[in-house]
């Protein structure tokens, strides 16, 4: 069927190339998830050269989602820095602003936080129902 072992060889490459771009175009991204997820704010530290703190705000149409922990787990993560997302009903008051000293956001919104995941500088993972 192959004339030369380079045509095989040219086959093979294309496949292989073919698979990764597949790969890496079809990952999973937290639009993909059930549950009405919607990001309302951000906060990131300006450092750069320190550790990198990530905050979130997300508001959730399915309030008994169990894809919150997948959520941040897709977020954005940076070694020995942290990530932290805050769930909100989404029928309820949220914050639209967050900041950089805990809880991120104006007291108010406690009430309405379903949930608060975080994964810190060792890469340690937890989701906490009913934060505050």
């Amino acid at each position: 069927m192959f004339k030369n072992k380079k045509n095989l060889l040219l086959l093979i490459l294309a496949a292989i190339i073919g698979y990764i771009v597949y790969d890496s175009t079809s990952q999973p991204t937290v639009d993909d998830l059930p549950g009405g997820f919607r990001e309302v704010a951000m906060y990131r530290n300006e450092n750069n050269t320190g550790p990198i703190v990530r905050v979130y705000a997300v508001t959730v149409e399915d309030t008994l989602s169990k894809d919150m922990a997948q959520y941040g787990d897709l977020m954005p993560y940076t070694k020995y820095g942290s990530t932290t997302v805050y769930f909100f009903n989404a029928a309820k008051a949220f914050p639209s602003t967050l900041t950089a000293t805990e809880p991120h956001f104006d007291a108010q919104f406690s009430a309405n936080c379903l949930a608060m995941y975080r994964k810190d500088a060792n890469g340690q993972v937890s989701l906490a129902k009913g934060p505050f």
